[in-house]
């Protein structure tokens, strides 16, 4: 069986740098077998792709396709502190999608860094989840995603 970086490869994605902190927090933390990640937004080459809210300035469908690179971001994020090869489980994943006034699909935004976090590990990838409608995320990030992963 392929590990996650393996898998990565196949899907056609790259770990950028891994992010660094924007404030006074840290990337992740680790507090036993657990590590806990810091929101991650969808960064590529180190610009938003777009801003605002969805179901307004931004789709939902393009707005998945953020929540997945955000998830990808994430990753880098983990693969710094511990490396991909020790998650052995993905626990829990909140993601905050800024939403215009009646916009309800947030699960289906998400759905886009959930998906990619069962492609990377299987069914060690599949886990609880929030899906959360915010009125604005820093920088007029669309979407935002953390993590709890249990780690080696």
């Amino acid at each position: 069986m392929s590990g996650p970086l393996d898998r990565l490869a196949e899907l056609g994605i790259t770990l950028p740098e891994a992010p660094r902190a924007a404030g006074s927090y840290l990337p992740v933390q680790r507090s036993g077998d657990l590590l806990f990640t810091a929101g991650q937004l969808p960064f590529v080459d180190g610009a938003l792709p777009a801003t605002g809210r969805v179901g307004a300035e931004v789709s939902a469908e393009d707005a998945k396709d953020f929540a997945r690179q955000a998830a990808v971001n994430l990753l880098a994020a983990v693969h710094a502190a511990v490396g991909l090869d020790a998650v052995e489980q993905v626990v829990k994943v909140v993601g905050f999608v800024a939403s215009a006034e009646g916009f309800n699909g947030q699960p289906g935004v998400i759905n886009g860094a959930s998906d990619l976090l069962v492609e990377v590990f299987g069914e060690q990838g599949r886990h609880a989840r929030s899906a959360v409608g915010v009125a604005e995320l820093p920088l007029g990030a669309p979407v935002e995603v953390e993590a709890v992963l249990r780690v080696r």
